[in-house]
């Protein structure tokens, strides 16, 4: 029997237990990241077991969501974190870098390594074709301390991707329909692999939206195949050496099959108080809107960032809107500001986050 892509990445990296859904396995970590409102106490926990210097190919230290200094505690985080990191050769981004997931995916995801990160969105290394996991700070802190990751051995879900997204259709509406057939709870206790020819239509900060928002079914973790177009992300990363080719084989079996045809779905909002209440947007068509805010780890790739310009290009907010904008990382801001498109969003009434 064949095996699928998260099949093959546990298998290299199986420390002990039996790859049977429902067994306890345990897995070597190649990669750690932590943010600051997590990472104070994994640091905490990694300083008690006494080891010099982290066990894993890279761990990195991300300050990005309490980046504000209203008092003296995120910044006293902030300076313990970064001593923490000189000192055991922990990668430290500081404040303004870039969200820890969008970053990571830039600099630091390679196809077929396994990754946790105290962060519940961490599943978006995925869409670069990682085996990534939100975990809790002791987990990381083990992990880093060159201990292993124990999970239960999950089930495996695919989804088959075919056609093309239609215009003003995003990755965001192709994660709002897997939660729609599947619900929040519907993806607890399995890993789920998108494929079929449909994927090939989807770069890899569009897949990352998809894995990203795998969270929210539950799911153990969510992964993309590592094709041509993530070699090409890589390439524009300056970064091609760390491609390797992945997919499943022909004969993966998997628990359930899920069929999506990009080319049928239209724009989707996921309405209170639940990410699977999701309902057409053409059927909330007037409903008053005061704020929006478009960025985070999940919409704010520069592809994302480019389609608002355009949308605001000569255009201004409405006064009883509120609009922010928060760009993923440095790298998105600076090729934003250097195509103009960065002008368009300001002249537009919109504020812009770090």
């Amino acid at each position: 029997m064949g095996m699928t892509i998260a099949q093959k990445i546990i298998r290299n990296h199986l420390i002990s237990g039996e790859m049977i859904p429902g067994r306890e396995i345990a897995l070597r970590i190649d990669q750690t990241l932590t943010q600051d409102a997590t990472g104070t106490m994994a640091y905490l926990e990694f300083e008690t077991m006494g080891i010099e210097r982290v066990r894993t190919e890279l761990s990195v230290a991300y300050i990005d969501h309490n980046t504000l200094q209203c008092g003296f505690e995120n910044a006293d985080d902030h300076r313990y974190i970064q001593s923490v990191a000189k000192k055991h050769g922990i990668r430290f981004s500081r404040p303004g870098n870039g969200i820890c997931h969008q970053v990571h995916l830039e600099r630091f995801g390679v196809p077929g390594k396994t990754l946790i990160g105290s962060d519940s969105h961490t599943p978006t290394g995925g869409g670069i074709g990682m085996l990534a996991f939100g975990a809790g700070g002791m987990d990381v802190a083990v992990a880093m301390g060159g201990g292993a990751y124990y999970i239960t051995m999950p089930k495996m879900f695919k989804v088959n991707l075919t056609g093309k997204l239609r215009p003003f259709v995003t990755a965001k509406d192709v994660s709002l329909e897997i939660l729609r057939i599947l619900s929040v709870k519907g993806g607890v206790g399995a890993i789920i692999e998108w494929g079929g020819e449909g994927v090939k239509t989807l770069s890899v900060p569009e897949r990352a939206t998809i894995t990203n928002m795998g969270t929210e079914l539950g799911a153990t973790t969510s992964i993309f195949p590592s094709d041509e177009i993530t070699r090409d992300f890589l390439r524009a990363e300056g970064r091609e050496g760390d491609w390797t080719a992945l997919e499943s084989d022909p004969d993966a079996e998997y628990d359930r099959v899920i069929d999506i045809e990009l080319s049928t779905l239209e724009p989707l909002i996921a309405c209170p108080h639940s990410p699977d209440n999701v309902k057409k947007v053409s059927e909330l068509k007037g409903t008053k809107v005061d704020q929006v805010c478009i960025g985070s780890c999940t919409n704010s790739s520069l592809m994302d960032m480019l389609k608002v310009a355009a949308l605001l290009r000569g255009k201004t907010i409405d006064p009883s809107v509120s609009l922010s904008i928060s760009p993923g990382s440095k790298q998105v801001l600076s090729m934003l500001a250097a195509s103009g498109a960065l002008n368009d969003i300001l002249q537009s009434g919109a504020r812009v986050l770090e």
